[in-house]
């Protein structure tokens, strides 16, 4: 007799995972998913590569990955080099002339290009488009909140509406979209728009089966900072009644994952971009990762 090899026995554990996996590969197959692309996977090379994998795989698979993000990081230290000095006020970034020309050069031109290319060369197709292409979105001017009073934040909107036209026929050529989060006013005027609420709205556009928010935090927590208090599952009315509560950074995703199931979205997930491949494995396994929102 000659015993298994250790890479036979490896070989099995292989093939075990990869049926694991085949309820969800029915059950995905064929959908859309918005992923909005952010925190420290935006900034880690290797964090980028393994996301940039986790697109490419979905699209070979048969599922219609879509992804949305922003680049603060990115911009502020663009801002810093040219000797613009970054204004927040209300939390947000106070956006001029100058400003949304840099915005839109670092969103478009430095991370989309940059993550387009890396899932090209993982194998899958893709396409660079922002809010300006063929009437994606339309945003309106926004005031920042305080508890003294509205605040101007210059250049700064949030989107009202979404033709997704461009979006629809880019995964009809089984491309992977990648979208940066600068849109046109009705006027013309663009303006910054966050990047989270950007996703939600454009996955309720699509008719997504799920949108997922990276984040650097491994979920909701419901009493932060204590670690136990980390929530797996939310419905929208607990959500609601907990957003007034959450810290400033985490309001904004929460939103855009209401907003989202509120809008006819199945389910949204705020998960851990700092984990490797995080997204595999929040769709194709039973515990998932992070923290889901349902109806």
């Amino acid at each position: 007799m000659i015993p298994a090899s250790n890479d036979q026995a490896l070989a099995r554990i292989k093939a075990e995972t990869l049926i694991e996996s085949l309820d969800w590969l029915r059950e995905f197959h064929g959908k859309i998913v918005v992923v909005k692309f952010g925190g420290n996977a935006m900034v880690d090379e290797q964090l980028q590569l393994a996301f940039a994998q986790d697109m490419a795989y979905l699209r070979f698979v048969g599922i219609k990955p879509v992804v949305v993000h922003g680049g603060g990081p990115q911009i502020t230290a663009r801002l810093a080099e040219l000797g613009i000095e970054s204004e927040f006020r209300a939390g947000m970034r106070y956006t001029d002339e100058q400003t949304i020309d840099v915005v839109k050069e670092v969103l478009r031109e430095q991370i989309s290009k940059s993550l387009a290319e890396q899932i090209q060369a993982s194998g899958a197709k893709t396409i660079v488009l922002s809010g300006e292409d063929d009437s994606l979105f339309r945003a309106a001017k926004v005031m920042g909140k305080t508890p003294e009073g509205d605040v101007d934040l210059g250049l700064v909107g949030e989107v009202t509406t979404v033709n997704p036209r461009a979006v629809l026929k880019a995964l009809d050529a089984g491309m992977v979209p990648v979208i940066s989060s600068v849109a046109p006013s009705t006027s013309g005027q663009l303006l910054n728009v966050n990047a989270d609420l950007a996703a939600s709205s454009l996955a309720i556009a699509l008719g997504a089966e799920k949108l997922m928010v990276l984040t650097d935090v491994p979920g909701l927590y419901a009493n932060w900072p204590e670690r136990d208090s980390l929530l797996s599952e939310i419905s929208v009315s607990e959500l609601s009644e907990l957003i007034p509560k959450l810290e400033s950074g985490m309001i904004p995703k929460m939103q855009a994952c209401l907003r989202a199931v509120q809008g006819g979205v199945p389910k949204a997930h705020i998960i851990d971009g700092r984990e490797p491949h995080s997204i595999l494995l929040e769709i194709f396994t039973e515990a998932g990762v992070g923290t889901q929102v349902t109806s």
